[in-house]
Protein backbone atom coordinates (compact mmCIF):
# COMPACT_ATOMS: atom_id res chain seq x y z
CA UNK A 1 0.00 0.00 0.00
CA UNK A 2 1.44 3.23 -0.77
CA UNK A 3 2.67 5.32 2.35
CA UNK A 4 0.40 8.14 3.58
CA UNK A 5 1.05 11.79 3.23
CA UNK A 6 1.22 13.62 6.10
CA UNK A 7 -1.21 16.63 6.52
CA UNK A 8 -0.16 19.07 9.92
CA UNK A 9 -3.73 20.75 10.85
CA UNK A 10 -7.49 20.14 10.26
CA UNK A 11 -8.49 22.88 9.20
CA UNK A 12 -10.40 24.24 5.78
CA UNK A 13 -7.24 23.95 4.10
CA UNK A 14 -6.08 20.95 6.01
CA UNK A 15 -9.24 19.36 5.34
CA UNK A 16 -9.52 19.99 1.58
CA UNK A 17 -5.75 18.90 0.70
CA UNK A 18 -6.85 15.68 2.52
CA UNK A 19 -10.02 15.36 0.17
CA UNK A 20 -8.47 15.81 -2.52
CA UNK A 21 -5.95 13.38 -2.14
CA UNK A 22 -8.64 10.71 -0.67
CA UNK A 23 -10.91 10.82 -3.69
CA UNK A 24 -7.80 10.13 -6.13
CA UNK A 25 -6.95 6.77 -4.14
CA UNK A 26 -3.92 8.18 -1.82
CA UNK A 27 -4.27 7.64 2.12
CA UNK A 28 -3.98 10.85 4.28
CA UNK A 29 -2.96 10.25 7.64
CA UNK A 30 -3.49 14.35 9.44
CA UNK A 31 -2.52 15.19 12.55
CA UNK A 32 -4.69 17.71 14.69
CA UNK A 33 -3.55 18.77 17.86
CA UNK A 34 -6.61 19.76 19.57
CA UNK A 35 -8.34 18.73 21.90
CA UNK A 36 -5.03 17.88 23.75
CA UNK A 37 -3.20 21.31 23.05
CA UNK A 38 -5.78 23.85 22.45
CA UNK A 39 -5.82 27.48 20.95
CA UNK A 40 -7.04 30.96 21.95
CA UNK A 41 -10.25 30.62 19.70
CA UNK A 42 -11.41 27.26 18.96
CA UNK A 43 -14.60 25.49 20.79
CA UNK A 44 -14.30 21.93 19.50
CA UNK A 45 -11.94 19.31 18.43
CA UNK A 46 -13.86 19.22 14.76
CA UNK A 47 -12.26 19.29 11.82
CA UNK A 48 -13.30 22.42 9.50
CA UNK A 49 -13.78 24.15 12.48
CA UNK A 50 -14.67 27.73 11.81
CA UNK A 51 -13.89 30.68 14.72
CA UNK A 52 -14.01 33.82 13.16
CA UNK A 53 -17.59 34.87 11.04
CA UNK A 54 -20.26 32.27 9.71
CA UNK A 55 -19.62 33.98 6.46
CA UNK A 56 -17.73 32.60 3.47
CA UNK A 57 -17.81 35.96 1.55
CA UNK A 58 -20.55 37.07 -1.73
CA UNK A 59 -21.95 34.27 -3.74
CA UNK A 60 -22.94 36.95 -6.78
CA UNK A 61 -21.90 35.73 -9.93
CA UNK A 62 -20.72 39.38 -10.09
CA UNK A 63 -17.70 39.45 -7.70
CA UNK A 64 -14.07 37.70 -7.46
CA UNK A 65 -15.81 35.86 -4.04
CA UNK A 66 -18.71 34.01 -6.09
CA UNK A 67 -16.42 33.30 -9.22
CA UNK A 68 -13.95 31.73 -6.33
CA UNK A 69 -16.37 29.68 -5.51
CA UNK A 70 -17.53 28.67 -8.91
CA UNK A 71 -14.19 27.43 -9.49
CA UNK A 72 -13.79 25.20 -5.79
CA UNK A 73 -17.29 23.75 -6.49
CA UNK A 74 -16.28 22.61 -10.15
CA UNK A 75 -13.59 20.91 -8.41
CA UNK A 76 -15.69 19.17 -6.36
CA UNK A 77 -14.63 21.19 -3.01
CA UNK A 78 -15.77 19.12 0.37
CA UNK A 79 -15.46 22.41 2.11
CA UNK A 80 -18.07 24.34 -0.71
CA UNK A 81 -20.16 20.81 -0.26
CA UNK A 82 -20.52 21.81 3.27
CA UNK A 83 -21.00 25.08 2.84
CA UNK A 84 -23.53 25.11 0.12
CA UNK A 85 -25.54 21.61 1.87
CA UNK A 86 -25.27 23.71 5.26
CA UNK A 87 -25.85 27.50 4.28
CA UNK A 88 -28.15 29.85 6.33
CA UNK A 89 -29.87 33.10 4.73
CA UNK A 90 -27.32 35.66 4.59
CA UNK A 91 -28.51 37.75 1.53
CA UNK A 92 -26.02 37.73 -1.18
CA UNK A 93 -23.14 35.86 1.35
CA UNK A 94 -23.13 32.15 1.78
CA UNK A 95 -23.08 31.95 5.16
CA UNK A 96 -23.18 28.17 7.01
CA UNK A 97 -24.61 27.15 10.65
CA UNK A 98 -20.90 26.84 11.56
CA UNK A 99 -21.97 23.27 13.71
CA UNK A 100 -23.37 21.21 11.51
CA UNK A 101 -20.66 22.05 8.61
CA UNK A 102 -17.73 21.01 10.73
CA UNK A 103 -19.83 17.96 11.53
CA UNK A 104 -20.13 16.98 8.10
CA UNK A 105 -16.56 17.68 7.11
CA UNK A 106 -15.39 15.50 10.24
CA UNK A 107 -17.73 12.46 9.58
CA UNK A 108 -17.19 12.86 5.52
CA UNK A 109 -13.22 11.87 6.14
CA UNK A 110 -13.39 9.78 8.90
CA UNK A 111 -15.43 7.62 6.98
CA UNK A 112 -12.72 7.15 3.97
CA UNK A 113 -11.08 3.77 4.88
CA UNK A 114 -7.81 5.87 3.53
CA UNK A 115 -7.84 8.49 6.19
CA UNK A 116 -6.15 8.33 9.47
CA UNK A 117 -6.54 10.95 12.26
CA UNK A 118 -4.14 11.18 15.18
CA UNK A 119 -5.12 13.61 17.46
CA UNK A 120 -1.42 15.41 18.61
CA UNK A 121 1.17 18.16 18.15
CA UNK A 122 3.65 18.14 15.85
CA UNK A 123 6.80 19.74 16.26
CA UNK A 124 9.15 18.71 13.63
CA UNK A 125 8.86 19.44 10.18
CA UNK A 126 8.50 15.75 8.73
CA UNK A 127 10.87 15.08 6.52
CA UNK A 128 8.64 13.33 3.98
CA UNK A 129 6.12 13.77 1.21
CA UNK A 130 3.88 16.55 3.62
CA UNK A 131 1.28 19.11 3.66
CA UNK A 132 1.50 21.89 6.65
CA UNK A 133 -2.06 23.36 7.07
CA UNK A 134 -1.11 24.50 10.37
CA UNK A 135 -3.08 27.54 10.18
CA UNK A 136 -3.21 31.18 11.82
CA UNK A 137 -2.25 29.71 15.15
CA UNK A 138 0.35 26.96 14.34
CA UNK A 139 1.50 25.88 17.54
CA UNK A 140 4.51 28.05 19.20
CA UNK A 141 7.16 24.62 18.36
CA UNK A 142 6.39 23.84 14.84
CA UNK A 143 5.80 28.12 13.85
CA UNK A 144 9.79 27.90 15.38
CA UNK A 145 10.74 25.74 13.13
CA UNK A 146 8.85 27.07 10.07
CA UNK A 147 10.84 30.26 10.92
CA UNK A 148 14.37 28.64 11.20
CA UNK A 149 13.08 26.86 7.54
CA UNK A 150 12.28 29.57 6.40
CA UNK A 151 15.21 32.13 6.95
CA UNK A 152 13.20 34.40 9.30
CA UNK A 153 10.83 35.55 6.72
CA UNK A 154 7.76 35.03 9.12
CA UNK A 155 5.02 37.64 9.38
CA UNK A 156 1.65 37.75 11.60
CA UNK A 157 -1.19 39.68 12.06
CA UNK A 158 -3.87 39.81 14.45
CA UNK A 159 -7.21 38.58 13.44
CA UNK A 160 -10.37 39.26 15.76
CA UNK A 161 -13.91 37.44 15.93
CA UNK A 162 -17.27 38.87 16.48
CA UNK A 163 -19.84 37.83 19.22
CA UNK A 164 -23.10 35.46 18.74
CA UNK A 165 -26.37 36.54 20.22
CA UNK A 166 -29.82 34.41 20.85
CA UNK A 167 -32.32 35.75 18.20
CA UNK A 168 -35.07 35.71 21.36
CA UNK A 169 -33.19 38.10 23.50
CA UNK A 170 -33.07 40.59 20.32
CA UNK A 171 -35.91 43.41 21.07
CA UNK A 172 -38.06 43.11 17.16
CA UNK A 173 -40.06 45.92 18.49
CA UNK A 174 -36.90 47.92 18.04
CA UNK A 175 -35.10 46.03 15.54
CA UNK A 176 -36.36 44.86 12.23
CA UNK A 177 -35.57 42.73 9.54
CA UNK A 178 -33.97 44.13 6.06
CA UNK A 179 -31.49 43.18 3.41
CA UNK A 180 -29.63 46.47 1.93
CA UNK A 181 -31.69 47.89 -0.52
CA UNK A 182 -34.33 45.43 -0.79
CA UNK A 183 -37.51 46.67 -2.06
CA UNK A 184 -39.88 44.03 0.12
CA UNK A 185 -41.02 43.27 3.45
CA UNK A 186 -38.57 41.08 5.79
CA UNK A 187 -35.32 40.37 4.96
CA UNK A 188 -31.96 37.83 5.96
CA UNK A 189 -30.63 40.56 8.23
CA UNK A 190 -31.86 41.67 11.15
CA UNK A 191 -31.57 46.01 12.11
CA UNK A 192 -30.48 47.58 14.79
CA UNK A 193 -30.84 51.54 14.04
CA UNK A 194 -29.37 54.28 15.87
CA UNK A 195 -30.38 57.98 15.97
CA UNK A 196 -27.55 60.14 16.23
CA UNK A 197 -27.71 61.07 20.21
CA UNK A 198 -27.71 56.47 20.21
CA UNK A 199 -24.71 56.83 18.12
CA UNK A 200 -22.41 59.21 20.07
CA UNK A 201 -23.37 57.40 23.23
CA UNK A 202 -22.14 53.98 21.68
CA UNK A 203 -19.60 55.40 20.14
CA UNK A 204 -17.82 56.98 23.61
CA UNK A 205 -18.22 53.84 25.36
CA UNK A 206 -17.15 51.82 22.56
CA UNK A 207 -13.62 53.59 22.13
CA UNK A 208 -13.07 54.17 26.06
CA UNK A 209 -13.94 50.41 26.98
CA UNK A 210 -11.30 48.18 28.08
CA UNK A 211 -9.45 46.03 25.93
CA UNK A 212 -8.22 42.59 26.39
CA UNK A 213 -4.15 42.31 27.13
CA UNK A 214 -2.48 40.49 24.20
CA UNK A 215 -0.80 37.81 26.29
CA UNK A 216 2.27 36.84 24.54
CA UNK A 217 1.85 38.38 21.72
CA UNK A 218 3.71 41.10 20.02
CA UNK A 219 3.78 44.53 21.59
CA UNK A 220 3.00 46.77 18.49
CA UNK A 221 -0.38 45.08 17.08
CA UNK A 222 -0.52 44.39 13.22
CA UNK A 223 -3.86 44.63 11.86
CA UNK A 224 -5.34 43.40 8.66
CA UNK A 225 -7.86 45.94 7.19
CA UNK A 226 -10.71 42.98 5.96
CA UNK A 227 -10.83 42.15 9.90
CA UNK A 228 -10.61 44.94 12.14
CA UNK A 229 -11.83 45.17 15.56
CA UNK A 230 -14.24 47.31 15.85
CA UNK A 231 -12.93 49.13 18.51
CA UNK A 232 -9.86 49.86 16.68
CA UNK A 233 -12.24 51.15 13.29
CA UNK A 234 -13.92 53.32 15.32
CA UNK A 235 -10.75 55.04 16.71
CA UNK A 236 -9.91 56.58 13.24
CA UNK A 237 -12.68 59.12 13.59
CA UNK A 238 -16.12 59.33 14.87
CA UNK A 239 -17.95 58.70 11.45
CA UNK A 240 -15.74 55.64 10.62
CA UNK A 241 -18.21 53.16 11.79
CA UNK A 242 -20.49 54.75 10.16
CA UNK A 243 -19.04 54.48 6.78
CA UNK A 244 -18.06 50.82 7.48
CA UNK A 245 -19.70 48.11 9.32
CA UNK A 246 -22.66 50.75 10.76
CA UNK A 247 -23.22 52.60 7.67
CA UNK A 248 -27.31 52.70 7.08
CA UNK A 249 -27.19 53.56 3.33
CA UNK A 250 -30.36 51.00 2.38
CA UNK A 251 -31.73 50.27 5.35
CA UNK A 252 -34.79 52.69 6.25
CA UNK A 253 -37.11 51.26 8.50
CA UNK A 254 -40.03 49.46 6.89
CA UNK A 255 -42.29 50.52 9.63
CA UNK A 256 -41.91 54.20 10.03
CA UNK A 257 -39.99 54.93 6.25
CA UNK A 258 -37.29 56.72 8.72
CA UNK A 259 -33.48 56.68 7.53
CA UNK A 260 -31.42 55.83 10.85
CA UNK A 261 -28.59 57.62 11.80
CA UNK A 262 -26.46 54.14 11.67
CA UNK A 263 -27.32 50.34 11.55
CA UNK A 264 -25.84 47.32 13.25
CA UNK A 265 -26.74 44.38 11.59
CA UNK A 266 -27.09 40.78 12.96
CA UNK A 267 -26.63 37.97 10.63
CA UNK A 268 -28.11 34.30 11.04
CA UNK A 269 -25.47 32.01 12.36
CA UNK A 270 -27.08 28.73 12.66
CA UNK A 271 -29.68 26.43 10.64
CA UNK A 272 -32.20 26.63 12.88
CA UNK A 273 -31.98 30.35 13.59
CA UNK A 274 -31.67 30.32 16.66
CA UNK A 275 -28.14 32.74 17.15
CA UNK A 276 -27.31 35.34 15.20
CA UNK A 277 -23.80 37.13 15.31
CA UNK A 278 -22.78 40.76 14.78
CA UNK A 279 -21.84 41.58 11.52
CA UNK A 280 -18.75 43.24 11.62
CA UNK A 281 -18.05 43.50 15.07
CA UNK A 282 -14.78 41.80 15.60
CA UNK A 283 -13.27 42.79 18.76
CA UNK A 284 -11.05 42.77 21.53
CA UNK A 285 -13.25 44.26 24.47
CA UNK A 286 -12.69 42.49 27.70
CA UNK A 287 -15.54 40.27 28.03
CA UNK A 288 -17.66 42.18 30.88
CA UNK A 289 -17.23 45.08 28.54
CA UNK A 290 -18.86 43.57 25.54
CA UNK A 291 -21.82 43.22 27.69
CA UNK A 292 -21.94 46.53 28.60
CA UNK A 293 -20.82 48.62 25.61
CA UNK A 294 -22.61 46.36 23.04
CA UNK A 295 -26.25 46.18 25.05
CA UNK A 296 -26.09 50.30 24.20
CA UNK A 297 -27.63 49.04 20.77
CA UNK A 298 -30.74 49.87 20.29
CA UNK A 299 -32.71 46.33 20.40
CA UNK A 300 -29.99 44.72 22.16
CA UNK A 301 -30.15 45.85 25.64
CA UNK A 302 -31.22 42.49 26.72
CA UNK A 303 -28.75 40.34 24.41
CA UNK A 304 -27.71 37.02 25.52
CA UNK A 305 -24.52 35.95 24.73
CA UNK A 306 -23.52 32.94 23.51
CA UNK A 307 -20.01 33.49 22.01
CA UNK A 308 -18.15 36.89 23.21
CA UNK A 309 -15.62 38.18 20.75
CA UNK A 310 -11.97 37.47 20.86
CA UNK A 311 -8.49 38.78 18.82
CA UNK A 312 -5.50 35.95 18.18
CA UNK A 313 -2.88 36.61 16.07
CA UNK A 314 -2.94 35.44 12.59
CA UNK A 315 0.34 33.85 11.55
CA UNK A 316 1.41 33.65 7.56
CA UNK A 317 4.76 33.74 5.51
CA UNK A 318 5.72 36.29 3.01
CA UNK A 319 4.73 34.40 0.04
CA UNK A 320 6.48 36.15 -2.54
CA UNK A 321 10.38 35.58 -0.58
CA UNK A 322 9.39 32.33 0.96
CA UNK A 323 7.53 29.54 -1.37
CA UNK A 324 7.57 28.96 -5.12
CA UNK A 325 4.85 28.91 -7.35
CA UNK A 326 3.16 25.52 -6.19
CA UNK A 327 2.91 26.41 -2.30
CA UNK A 328 6.51 24.72 -1.37
CA UNK A 329 8.85 26.58 0.28
CA UNK A 330 12.37 27.35 -1.62
CA UNK A 331 14.70 24.31 -2.22
CA UNK A 332 11.97 21.97 -0.59
CA UNK A 333 10.28 19.07 -3.02
CA UNK A 334 8.48 17.42 -0.77
CA UNK A 335 7.02 20.11 1.13
CA UNK A 336 3.89 22.01 1.00
CA UNK A 337 2.17 24.87 2.48
CA UNK A 338 -1.25 25.29 2.06
CA UNK A 339 -4.23 27.29 3.60
CA UNK A 340 -4.05 30.75 5.65
CA UNK A 341 -0.35 30.32 6.40
CA UNK A 342 0.71 30.78 2.78
CA UNK A 343 -0.47 34.81 2.56
CA UNK A 344 -4.33 34.50 1.49
CA UNK A 345 -6.68 35.71 3.99
CA UNK A 346 -10.60 34.26 4.12
CA UNK A 347 -12.10 30.67 4.40
CA UNK A 348 -12.58 29.98 0.77
CA UNK A 349 -9.38 31.73 -0.05
CA UNK A 350 -7.80 29.23 2.62
CA UNK A 351 -9.65 26.51 1.04
CA UNK A 352 -8.33 26.76 -2.42
CA UNK A 353 -4.86 26.89 -1.06
CA UNK A 354 -5.32 23.37 0.29
CA UNK A 355 -6.93 22.43 -2.39
CA UNK A 356 -4.16 23.25 -4.64
CA UNK A 357 -1.22 21.70 -2.21
CA UNK A 358 -3.46 18.21 -2.44
CA UNK A 359 -3.61 18.16 -6.12
CA UNK A 360 0.39 19.24 -6.41
CA UNK A 361 1.10 16.43 -3.87
CA UNK A 362 -0.87 14.37 -6.21
CA UNK A 363 0.98 15.09 -9.18
CA UNK A 364 4.15 14.58 -7.39
CA UNK A 365 3.35 11.48 -6.49
CA UNK A 366 2.38 10.24 -9.75
CA UNK A 367 5.46 11.89 -11.06
CA UNK A 368 3.56 14.24 -13.52
CA UNK A 369 4.65 17.97 -13.52
CA UNK A 370 2.68 20.35 -10.96
CA UNK A 371 -0.16 22.18 -12.30
CA UNK A 372 -0.23 25.72 -13.05
CA UNK A 373 -3.40 27.69 -12.97
CA UNK A 374 -4.06 30.46 -15.36
CA UNK A 375 -3.45 33.80 -13.63
CA UNK A 376 -6.78 35.02 -15.35
CA UNK A 377 -8.96 32.43 -13.14
CA UNK A 378 -9.68 33.56 -9.45
CA UNK A 379 -7.78 30.45 -7.88
CA UNK A 380 -4.81 31.37 -10.33
CA UNK A 381 -4.91 35.02 -9.44
CA UNK A 382 -4.40 34.31 -5.84
CA UNK A 383 -1.36 31.86 -6.18
CA UNK A 384 0.07 34.91 -8.71
CA UNK A 385 -0.38 37.01 -5.95
CA UNK A 386 1.55 34.95 -3.38
CA UNK A 387 4.55 34.41 -5.25
CA UNK A 388 4.86 38.36 -7.40
CA UNK A 389 8.44 38.91 -6.77
CA UNK A 390 7.34 42.66 -7.37
CA UNK A 391 5.05 42.72 -4.63
CA UNK A 392 7.34 44.12 -2.20
CA UNK A 393 5.08 45.31 0.89
CA UNK A 394 3.26 42.01 1.05
CA UNK A 395 0.03 41.63 3.11
CA UNK A 396 -2.56 38.90 3.15
CA UNK A 397 -4.60 38.41 -0.68
CA UNK A 398 -8.64 38.02 -1.00
CA UNK A 399 -10.71 37.25 -3.61
CA UNK A 400 -10.96 40.91 -5.05
CA UNK A 401 -11.32 42.31 -8.72
CA UNK A 402 -8.10 43.78 -7.99
CA UNK A 403 -5.40 40.66 -8.23
CA UNK A 404 -6.47 39.86 -12.06
CA UNK A 405 -4.39 40.83 -14.85
CA UNK A 406 -5.56 43.82 -16.96
CA UNK A 407 -7.36 43.09 -20.14
CA UNK A 408 -5.79 43.74 -23.36
CA UNK A 409 -8.52 46.23 -24.06
CA UNK A 410 -9.10 48.96 -22.02
CA UNK A 411 -12.81 49.11 -20.68
CA UNK A 412 -13.80 52.72 -19.32
CA UNK A 413 -17.04 51.79 -17.09
CA UNK A 414 -16.11 49.81 -13.81
CA UNK A 415 -18.85 47.22 -13.79
CA UNK A 416 -18.22 46.60 -17.51
CA UNK A 417 -15.01 46.30 -16.76
CA UNK A 418 -15.64 43.43 -13.80
CA UNK A 419 -17.74 41.95 -16.12
CA UNK A 420 -15.12 41.34 -18.59
CA UNK A 421 -12.61 40.24 -16.09
CA UNK A 422 -15.18 37.70 -15.02
CA UNK A 423 -15.80 36.05 -18.23
CA UNK A 424 -12.50 35.80 -18.74
CA UNK A 425 -11.73 34.27 -15.92
CA UNK A 426 -14.45 32.17 -16.09
CA UNK A 427 -13.44 31.25 -19.89
CA UNK A 428 -9.57 30.34 -19.18
CA UNK A 429 -10.72 28.21 -16.17
CA UNK A 430 -13.05 26.16 -18.22
CA UNK A 431 -10.18 25.42 -20.58
CA UNK A 432 -7.64 24.66 -18.19
CA UNK A 433 -10.05 22.06 -16.09
CA UNK A 434 -10.32 20.68 -20.04
CA UNK A 435 -6.69 20.23 -20.35
CA UNK A 436 -6.04 18.59 -17.41
CA UNK A 437 -9.30 16.34 -17.13
CA UNK A 438 -7.02 13.76 -16.27
CA UNK A 439 -6.05 15.19 -13.13
CA UNK A 440 -8.84 17.23 -12.27
CA UNK A 441 -11.71 14.94 -14.37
Amino acid sequence: MMTAVKIIGGGLAGSEAAWQLLKRGIPVCLYEMRPAVSTEVHKTDKLGELVCSNSLGSSAATSASGLLQEELQALDSLIMKAALKFSVPAGKALAVDREKFSDFITDTLLQNPLFELKREEITEIPDENCIIASGPLTSPALAEKLQKLLGGNYLYFYDAVAPVIELGSVDMNIAYRRDRYADYEGGDYINCPMDRSQYMKFYEALISAERAQLHNFENNAKYFEGCMPVEVIASRGVDTLRFGPLRPVGLSDPRSGNHPYAVVQLRQDNQEGTLYNIVGFQTNLRWKEQERVFRLIPGLEHAEFVRFGVMHRNIYVNAPQCLDEYLRPRGQEKLFLAGQITGVEGYLESTAMGLLAGLNMCQRLSGRELLSWPPESAIGALLFRLHDATNTKFNPVNANMGIFPELHEKIKGRKERNLELLRRGRNAFSAFIRSESEILG
